[in-house]
């Protein structure tokens, strides 16, 4: 079986573009080529990689695996042809993330690296699907506030209560604090690209409107209008301030954890050192080993109560600190 890099690139082009138009453009190649390219490599498989009708394009299940493994392929000889460069200097450590990152430890995080790695460059990238950017390969680690896939490495952070996103003139702003009943009458927002909170949060009976807009700026809009309340983590309040939001403890919902993932066999030659920072930074106590030495528990370790606590676009705080809870 004969597959050259330049399939690879094809397949990966034509998955991220969704047309062989697009995908010619950015390779700067001419579409019978692209095309050629595509039936030599599905004819070298032997299987159908991409269903194309007049009108669509779609990969099917064999070209998504094989799109998100040349993606990774990619940027490994992308990696390894830089470095080989005799006055290359070190690839970025590059860390993914859906929204808010680490909230407010994220900046003396990185303050922190920088002073101890001046050499290595971090380079943070916000993506929809950090899972998917540590697959492919165009991420070394990720900060997670979901459960990671089996599949990579993973070490537990702290744990983020769950706020209301509530526009600042809102009769609940008023509170120090919001119960999940008081939201049943509302319509509530998620972000359909890094919603950590949903529909389920409310027993079945008594569940409030839900829907999705497609990003963080979408998000705070909708709520600054007055046309939702949002859910979300203790993270946005820090990263995503926003004139007319007010956030406010969602008290009776379970917290969060937020996990840094990074593949199980790591890249960058620098992940062992930035994961130890993390963690000696975010984490009370080092992490017990998991069953079979697979890594560390992804179990938090047990964290402190903390007052209930409001926080405004304009950064009002009352009663205490958010960061108490890990």
């Amino acid at each position: 079986m004969n597959v050259e890099v330049r399939h690879l690139r094809a397949l990966a082009a034509i998955g991220d573009e969704g047309t062989i138009t697009d995908a010619a453009i950015a390779l700067h190649v001419s579409q019978p080529a692209l095309s050629r390219t595509l039936d030599q490599l599905e004819r070298r498989l032997g299987t159908r990689l991409v269903e194309r009708t007049t009108r669509s394009l779609a990969l099917t299940a064999a070209g998504k695996r094989l799109w998100e493994h040349a993606h990774r392929i990619l940027n490994q000889l992308d990696d390894a042809l830089a470095e080989a460069s005799a006055d290359a200097a070190p690839r970025p450590l590059r860390a993914a993330f859906a929204w808010a990152m680490l909230g407010k430890h994220t900046v003396p995080l990185l303050r922190a690296w920088r002073a101890r790695r001046p050499d290595v460059p971090i380079e943070v990238r916000r993506v929809d699907d950090p899972e998917a950017s540590l697959r492919r390969g165009e991420a070394d680690v990720a900060f997670l506030r979901t459960e990671p896939s089996g599949e990579f490495a993973r070490l537990a952070l702290m744990r983020e209560e769950r706020m209301v996103a509530l526009p600042e003139h809102h009769p609940l702003a008023a509170k120090d604090s919001v119960r999940l009943v008081d939201l049943v009458d509302e319509s509530v927002v998620l972000c359909s690209t890094a919603a950590t909170s949903g529909a389920e949060l409310w027993p079945e009976t008594a569940r409030p409107h839900v829907f999705q807009v497609p990003g963080v700026y979408e998000w705070l809009t909708t709520v600054a209008t007055g046309e939702a309340v949002g859910v979300t983590t203790e993270g946005t309040s820090h990263s995503h301030p926003h004139p007319g939001v007010q956030y406010l403890a969602l008290a009776d919902a379970d917290p969060v954890t937020v996990h840094l993932a990074w593949p199980g066999t790591s890249v960058h030659p620098a992940t062992a050192e930035f994961r130890e920072l993390v963690r000696r930074q975010l984490t009370p106590s080092t992490p017990r080993s998991r069953p079979g030495g697979s890594g560390p528990d992804p179990r938090p370790a047990a964290t402190p109560n903390r007052p209930k606590r409001t926080l405004s676009a304009r950064g009002r705080a009352s009663d205490g600190d958010i960061g108490r809870r890990p």
